[in-house]
């Protein structure tokens, strides 16, 4: 790639293999156990998400996974009256979380943010599961890139680390807003999406990046997977290549 091809490359202080972070969706610890001794050192950043939260022994988890090095994102996109938000984002800076999901008004996101610590917070803009005629479904008068963008800068203005965003908006929240924001995009797909896909508004590996994402978030193709290790191994491969093309 050209240097201007990689020009909105993410040029924070990230280990390559950091970059990737593999959604826990399964019913239970378990099976979370299993599928992360399956990775072995492939991953090094998981999700662990409202499923297995509901499926009891969840702190428990985390506490497993921060045993074994491994940074932890939680993502239960707090939405509630702002001192109920504050008080379970205080819960997850006691366990070591180290990213988590809110969501709502400048009042909930400035909560959130006051009670933070060292979890760095993440603002959601618009599902991924949503496209434009969801956001219009749902009643807003305005163009999902331009949503996303709204939101972002008041989750930047009040405080919020970065967004959880798809990687079709990553492009213009880093052009716009700059590297100061953290970018984390879901909904990867590193080959075509099936039809029975629920996530609408994907973008693939080397894609998300180039257009400023800091991290992505992946899970059913490599969870689903005949052999994930290999299929985390071969997406980590793939990042290591763009990021040693970055001229920075």
């Amino acid at each position: 790639m050209t240097t201007h091809a990689l020009s909105l490359l993410s040029r924070k202080p990230i280990p390559p293999g950091d970059r990737l972070i593999v959604a826990l969706d399964v019913p239970s610890p378990d099976e979370a156990r299993a599928l992360v001794a399956r990775l072995g050192t492939a991953v090094r950043f998981y999700k662990v998400g409202l499923e297995l939260f509901m499926s009891g022994g969840a702190f428990a988890l985390i506490d497993w996974l921060r045993a074994r090095g491994a940074d932890v994102f939680v993502d239960l996109k707090f939405f509630d009256v702002p001192q109920t938000v504050a008080s379970a984002v205080r819960q997850l800076e006691r366990i070591g979380a180290t990213f988590a999901t809110v969501h709502g008004n400048d009042a909930i996101l400035a909560a959130a943010v006051a009670a933070k610590g060292n979890v760095r917070l993440l603002a959601v803009t618009v599902l991924t599961s949503l496209d434009q005629g969801d956001v219009e479904a749902l009643g807003f008068q305005t163009d999902v890139a331009r949503l996303v963008l709204s939101r972002a800068k008041r989750a930047l203005a009040v405080g919020c680390d970065g967004v959880i965003s798809s990687g079709l908006e990553a492009r213009a929240l880093r052009s716009t807003l700059g590297e100061r924001l953290l970018i984390v995009v879901p909904g990867i797909r590193p080959v075509f999406n099936r039809p029975s896909d629920d996530q609408k508004r994907t973008v693939d590996v080397e894609d998300a990046f180039v257009d400023g994402a800091d991290h992505i978030v992946v899970g059913r193709p490599i969870r689903d997977a005949a052999d994930p290790h290999a299929a985390a191994e071969a997406i980590q491969a793939r990042i290591r290549t763009l990021f040693s093309a970055s001229p920075g």
